[in-house]
């Protein structure tokens, strides 16, 4: 797996899911003074720095991170409760220079970029930046760094402590939870108004969602990514969002395992010969810039698929930033394509 179009083959088609487990973020006070789990003392003194994540491994150091280099989507998670990092590894700008969606809201001119493209991770900048520690997500049960290269992972986590957050079959809420912890223990003040209106309005968006899902359980809804030769449909398991989506009641449409079992329970890959194997009102379309977006779809079968015809294909973040700011409007948009949508067939 080279890049990552939502579920890919080529690339791993990795976008798993994230389930709501519990927050462990644990931070070592001095002395014998209480921990509020902010990564300060009770007192307000600074103390030592430690964080368990996804793996079972704790991150330490003998204080909060300050050079903080991250996969671009968890740094733009973590900008949106005030921290900033030093470096990005993933896909951060586009061709023309622009700021990639998995980007947010960073200035990306400000950032050093480690590595752009799959594969890609210079090393020497790395190691420049004088990192306290890494961060990334992991699209699989085997502690796998996204956007780590395999081939060279030993000598970059070498260099510093990694924290690695799952996104592997589960919901949503789950990293959103756990970035949240992450971010507070690096300082974050997460009990901010802006926070804590963030969060809840995401939890509104999800009680509006799991409504309109209801109301309207006829409309079904494909969740594709595209490529020059393939189009790929993705079922709800592995993938934080759809399966958050579908814990929520959103009828989504499901290849079959069997259909799925060449790239490892993600994705069933169709010709685009054959993109109209399955029926649906609603299509989200990958909207990463490894996969071809729909506005740049000539194929003539794509034309002729109902969805298209009738205006009915929305963007799918097939890779969140996992804050409450970002995934709100995720549920608002697909609450909102739902309840507007025909049901075409």
């Amino acid at each position: 797996m080279r890049q990552v179009r939502l579920p890919q083959p080529s690339r791993r088609g990795i976008l798993a899911a994230g389930g709501a487990l519990g927050l462990t973020a644990a931070l070592a006070a001095c002395g014998t003074e209480k921990k509020d789990g902010s990564g300060k003392t009770e007192g307000g003194k600074t103390g030592p720095w430690s964080f368990k994540d996804d793996r079972g491994q704790t991150a330490k150091r003998d204080a909060a991170p300050k050079n903080i280099v991250a996969f671009t989507g968890v740094a733009a998670a973590l900008f949106d409760y005030g921290i900033e990092v030093k470096g990005v590894f993933g896909p951060t700008t586009t061709k023309d220079g622009k700021a990639d969606v998995q980007a947010g809201d960073m200035d990306v001119s400000k950032l050093t970029v480690i590595g752009n493209a799959w594969g890609q991770f210079n090393i020497e900048k790395y190691a420049g930046l004088a990192p306290d520690v890494l961060i990334s997500t992991m699209f699989d049960d085997k502690g796998t760094l996204w956007y780590v290269p395999e081939e060279s992972k030993d000598k970059i986590l070498k260099l510093a402590p990694s924290v690695g957050i799952s996104v592997y079959d589960r919901q949503l809420t789950h990293p959103l939870q756990r970035i949240q912890a992450l971010a507070e223990s690096l300082g974050a003040d997460v009990k901010a108004d802006k926070v804590v209106k963030a969060k809840k309005r995401f939890e509104d968006a999800s009680e509006r969602l799991r409504k309109v899902a209801k109301a309207h359980k006829d409309i079904k809804v494909l969740v594709g990514s595209a490529s020059q030769d393939l189009f790929y449909v993705s079922g709800s398991n592995l993938s934080v969002d759809l399966e958050y989506f579908k814990a929520l009641g959103v009828n989504l449409v499901e290849p079959s395992e069997q259909a799925k079992k060449g790239s490892g329970g993600w994705f069933e890959n169709l010709s685009w010969e054959n993109v109209d194997k399955y029926q649906a009102d609603i299509i989200m379309m990958d909207n990463r810039t490894s996969a071809i977006q729909p506005a740049d779809i000539s194929k003539p079968t794509w034309k002729k698929l109902p969805a298209v015809k009738a205006g009915q294909v929305i963007p799918r973040v097939a890779e969140p930033i996992f804050s409450y700011d970002k995934c709100a409007p995720i549920l608002e948009d697909l609450a909102d394509a739902i309840e507007k949508a025909k049901k075409l067939r």
